[in-house]
Formats: structure tokens, sequence, C-alpha cells
């Protein structure tokens, strides 16, 4: 799809809004981010629109989404580091050369789900500790509004809040499970999921 640089961050700044706030920007808001005037940000978002990149609910404020399919350009950078070998976590094991290389797409976002985009989370807290979800880790997180029970998700609650949990479908009510006993089920009668888990990143020191 041919976009122009600002159409590219068009489609970025309505992701970074739906994800953090759950509703998209307004064309002031647009133009106010992107320091044009808000004629050209509506010839912008018309032009994506008739592209098949963006999509907006007739009749209805801030409603302007991605299309399914359509990746915002910082959600794919894929990165590759040679695999020299194994190390041992257990008992030692011989040294070993090898001229392999791994792909950290192919690890954190499998090859069935590399349509999907992905984009990433800072985490804060630790109601996600007992899942190896750490304070300061980030998760990538496939866009999607769709979970099933058992995904850990980034949800949207009715107070506007988010949170990382893990989601359960109960008979009157949707359960968000932290992974910690001193946090408490978060229990809603609808939520908006944003995303799911696809993979967590460390980084050690510095």
């Amino acid at each position: 799809m041919n976009l122009t640089p600002k159409q590219l961050r068009i489609l970025q700044l309505i992701r970074d809004w739906r994800v953090r706030r759950g509703y998209s920007p307004t064309m002031q808001e647009l133009a106010d981010e992107i320091g044009v005037s808000k004629v050209t940000v509506f010839e912008h978002v018309e032009a994506l629109i008739k592209k098949g990149a963006l999509i907006r609910e007739a009749n209805k404020a801030r409603s302007l989404s991605i299309a399914d399919g359509v990746a915002v350009p910082d959600e794919s950078r894929p990165l590759r580091f040679p695999l020299v070998g194994k190390i041992a976590a257990g008992v030692p094991i011989e040294k070993v050369a090898s001229e392999d290389e791994i792909d950290l797409a192919d690890i954190l976002v499998p090859k069935s789900d590399r349509q999907a985009t992905t984009y990433a989370l800072k985490v804060e807290g630790d109601s996600m500790r007992d899942e190896g979800i750490l304070d300061g880790d980030y998760v990538l997180i496939e866009r999607t509004q769709v979970a099933q029970n058992g995904d850990r998700v980034v949800a949207l609650l009715p107070d506007g809040s988010t949170t990382l949990k893990t989601f359960f479908k109960e008979d009157d009510h949707i359960r968000l499970q932290p992974a910690n006993p001193q946090f408490d089920p978060i229990k809603v009668k609808f939520c908006q999921v944003q995303g799911i888990v696809k993979g967590v990143v460390r980084r050690y020191g510095r």
C-alpha cells in the first residue's frame, strides 16, 4: 500500500489513541499532533479510507480504526541475531559452534500469525508476576478485539483504565484474572479487548 509519511503517522496516532484511550482522535487532535491544518488531515484520512487502510463508522464520532490486516510500519521490524551455540542452565554441555541465526519475529510472533499486527507496551506493576511478566518488562501485543478464555489480554475497562490480565468469559460477566495472589480478579459485565500478549521482552542491565 503506497502511503505518504504523514498518512503513516496518522495510522500510528490512531493506533496509539485506541490502545491507550479506547477511542480514536478527532481531526483537530490529529492536526495538532502532526502540525498541519484540519483540512489537510481530513484529506489524508479520506485518502486512507479510499485505500482501505482506515475504516470509519457513519454518523459516529471518534470511530476511525485501522482495517484488519493493515500493519502500521513500526509494528513490523524483524530482528535477527547470530545463533552461536547452546548454553547450559542445568548440567554443562559441550561447546558447539553454529552459523545459524535466530529471528525474534519467528520466536515471538509465530509464522501463522505473521499477518497480524503487533505493538509493544511497557509493563507497570506485578499483577502478572507468576506468569513471568514482571514490572518493567515489554509485552508484544497482537492487535485484535477478540479473545479466548485463557488469553493474556490488554483490556479497556468501563472506567476508561486499561489492564493486562488473563481473560475468562463466564456466565454473566468477564473475569480478568491476575497472576499474583496479592491482587483480586477484576469482574466486569463488559470490557474492550485491545490485544493479546504474544511475547515478553526483558532487558538486563543498562
